[in-house]
């Protein structure tokens, strides 16, 4: 698909509102112009929000919750099926959006769109089971349960290279528990933001509902940084770097708010002697080339026992020099661009380092010049020493570290030594090594696969990491609490009133 075709399937127009409160907003802010990353090229712009913009949203969330809240569940998860099923009508489209905004290949944009029908698809019949327990009361005639209620308006905060999937994970669940959004998206893809508000919408528009899903576009130090002190936002949900999710969670914490936060990740595989090689050049391929690089989950570092490290290293070698680079919606590319100029510049600042600190780049390494004229570079292979203080920090780009281990205890060691865990994988054939890894004393990421890679995640698990990660949990499994408040209750239909530890007062 054209830009022109891709923006009339969506509705984008060459200049757009970034404000939603139950309607668009004539957003008064400055404006983002939106840059392909392929070619370097203006494909649009929208107009951020002021002060003024942000008390609108923020009142429409507020007002929209009174009466959101006290729609049965059911009820609400019907508005939800019925956006995933314009989601599926806008696919292609939406997917080629991505694309063109993030740099991303087709495929990979449309997966993006998938997950957000999947997850739609989960919260609507996520909205018949938000159970609470029953619990055995100490005395007579007494009745204990608990309950989960809506919590209020959600702030959910997305970065640029998923920029409409963590959206939807957090968004879909919340509005079935009864809750109302406000969505800051990445000033990298506030395009895709956009159209999906628009989609939303459409099916909601005339229902009075309108102000459950709201869009705010602007500047962290203007909008972004009100919404997280905000006292009348009660979670904030925040995916990003490990540097802005401190200062989110400082802030929300400061004011004694909930914040849910998906960080860095520095995703580690590891490879065994008895490991399928077939699986790991793929799985690792994948996990490292995939997006450029540019997944929270993608494989940054690949910890090898070195009875196999020379093996893996020749054939991942030769698979790096075959990945066809280029426009992203050509169907034939691999991997596209980087998403701008900084994070070029931080790739090779990263390589420089690494180097100096004793690394070998193996393949690539340098930038990849095309006829198109956006952010193309190659993907890196750097064997490098564990202990290199470059492998403790995750550089958004594909530098993959490949890194010698002794065994699989020394291999765990390694892998949870830094300071992220988000995704983890080990390859073997072992049923004792496999078990380990998933064991007490195996990896401390929030995922753990085996015979699987770091990227790719399900929908149906719930999504997140530990240490400086930042603890949260988005998608599915029990996310679903997040964006409720638990209150436990307690009926007495006695005509006594025994104290609980059988107190006698009086």
């Amino acid at each position: 698909m054209t830009r022109d075709e891709i923006f009339a399937a969506l509705g984008l127009e060459d200049v757009n509102s970034g404000g939603y409160a139950g309607g668009w907003l004539d957003t008064s802010g400055d404006v983002i112009e939106v840059e392909n990353p392929t070619t370097r090229e203006v494909i649009g712009s929208v107009l951020q929000c002021s002060e003024d913009d942000y008390e609108k949203i923020i009142t429409s969330a507020e007002e929209t919750f009174r009466e959101w809240r006290m729609l049965p569940a059911p009820k609400r998860g019907e508005y939800v099926r019925l956006i995933g099923n314009a989601l599926r009508e806008k696919k292609e489209a939406l997917g080629a959006l991505v694309a063109l905004e993030m740099g991303k290949i087709h495929a990979e944009g449309e997966g993006e769109v998938q997950e957000m029908i999947d997850i739609a698809d989960f919260a609507v019949g996520l909205s018949r089971q938000l159970y609470g327990l029953t619990m055995a009361s100490e005395r007579p005639r007494h009745r204990m349960y608990e309950q989960w209620h809506p919590l209020g308006v959600v702030g959910v905060i997305s970065a640029f290279n998923f920029p409409v999937a963590v959206w939807s994970w957090n968004t879909f669940l919340s509005a079935v528990c009864g809750d109302t959004n406000v969505w800051k998206p990445s000033s990298q893809a506030p395009l895709s933001a956009v159209a999906v508000t628009k989609i939303c919408h459409q099916v909601m528009a005339g229902t009075g509902f309108e102000g459950v899903f709201n869009l705010l576009v602007g500047r962290g130090s203007e909008v972004g940084d009100r919404l997280i002190n905000d006292r009348r936002i009660p979670l904030i949900s925040a995916t990003g770097s490990c540097n802005v999710g401190e200062k989110v969670g400082v802030a929300v914490a400061k004011r004694l708010g909930r914040s849910l936060l998906e960080l860095g990740g520095n995703n580690a595989v590891i490879v065994l002697n008895d490991a399928d090689l077939e699986m790991v050049t793929r799985a690792v391929l994948f996990g490292a080339v995939g997006t450029a690089g540019q997944r929270c989950t993608s494989t940054r570092r690949l910890i090898v026992e070195k009875g196999v490290k020379d093996e893996v290293s020749k054939r991942l070698v030769a698979a790096y020099k075959q990945v066809p680079i280029g426009d992203p919606l050509d169907p034939a590319t691999l991997m596209g661009p980087l998403v701008n100029e900084q994070a070029v510049n931080d790739m090779f600042t990263a390589i420089d380092i690494a180097e100096r600190q004793g690394g070998n780049v193996l393949t690539g390494g340098k930038p990849v010049e095309t006829d198109l004229g956006g952010y193309f570079v190659e993907p890196t292979i750097i064997e490098i020493a564990a202990d290199a203080d470059v492998v403790q920090e995750e550089t958004f780009a594909p530098i993959l570290y490949l890194i010698e281990a002794e065994d699989v205890n020394d291999a765990i060691s390694i892998q949870n030594g830094v300071r992220q865990g988000l995704s983890s994988a080990v390859f073997t054939d072992s049923m004792h090594s496999a078990e380990m890894f998933l064991s007490h004393e195996g990896s401390d990421c929030g995922i753990a696969n085996v015979n699987i890679g770091t990227s790719g995640a399900e929908i149906g698990g719930a999504f997140g990491g530990e240490k400086e990660t930042g603890g949260g949990r988005e998608s599915g499994s029990d996310a679903w609490r997040s964006y409720m408040r638990r209150q436990t209750n307690t009926i007495n239909w006695s005509s006594e009133l025994p104290l609980a530890q059988g107190i006698e007062f009086g």
